[in-house]
């Protein structure tokens, strides 16, 4: 399997262990992440919810070869469980991002409740350049954090930035050395066995309530035209360009 989980000292963490592919997420690796997050959202024992990669990456996003012979195709598909778990899961949230965070790997992390990167980290959305659009309710929520003509660089351009800039956009809560952001992360993640369970939930609701309806009809009209653009002419042509380590053609669209 590769995520791999624990719970240690009230911490359920959930490790993207997939380092020989830079971390790209299968179906099955979807599958697993949301299982794990519901299990310690469940559990009583656990506090707090970290998600982690491997030193040098946090995840590549999705593996393009998996996801085009299993695209989504209805609400039960695993991606999507995955995303209704994470924006669901009622505990906090820390994410410890070193390395690259792209696609799913960045959008996640506006869901997270805190979130901490490396010196080391470039995160990027390259969806458009994909033929796709954004997921994850990021059209909604990047143009929120850093306003509209910033989103249009990150989301339609597709510009990577590095960890300092996703602090400075609000993003992220702190950029470290890559050596020490896992660590932290951790310590972060414990402080919540000294607070009363029942007030953390209802504090993180009461934070998220005004966005809820909005982040859900995001995420339904993305997943629409997400799907319709995967079997679009110009996603075939970026796919296949990137299958075959070359620049896609679009002057023909």
């Amino acid at each position: 399997m590769t995520i791999r989980t624990a719970v240690v000292d009230g911490v359920a963490t959930i490790e993207i262990a997939r380092p020989e592919k830079k971390n790209a997420l299968t179906q099955a690796m979807y599958a697993a992440m949301a299982e794990a997050l519901a299990a310690g959202d469940a559990d009583v024992s656990v506090r707090a919810v970290l998600l982690t990669g491997q030193p040098g990456i946090f995840t590549s996003g999705n593996d393009l070869e998996d996801f085009m012979q299993r695209p989504p195709q209805d609400e039960d598909s695993p991606v999507l469980r995955f995303m209704r778990a994470l924006r669901d899961c009622g505990k906090p949230v820390v994410a410890a991002v070193t390395g690259g965070a792209i696609g799913i790997g960045t959008t996640m992390l506006l869901h997270c409740d805190l979130v901490y990167v490396s010196d080391e980290a470039r995160l990027a959305m390259p969806f458009v350049s994909l033929g796709l659009v954004p997921e994850f309710a990021s059209s909604l929520l990047f143009p929120q954090l850093i306003g509209h003509a910033q989103a249009v660089e990150r989301l339609i351009l597709g510009d990577p930035f590095s960890g300092e800039q996703a602090v400075e956009m609000g993003l992220a809560n702190a950029v470290l050395p890559a050596g020490e952001v896992l660590r932290h992360a951790r310590r972060v993640a414990e402080r919540f066995n000294a607070l009363p369970p029942g007030a953390v939930r209802e504090a993180k609701a009461l934070m998220r309530r005004g966005r809820k309806a909005l982040v859900d009809d995001a995420i339904a009209a993305e997943t629409t035209l997400f799907g319709q653009r995967l079997r679009s002419p110009e996603a075939r042509e970026a796919f296949q360009a990137f299958f075959e380590k070359r620049k896609p053609d679009f002057s023909k669209f």
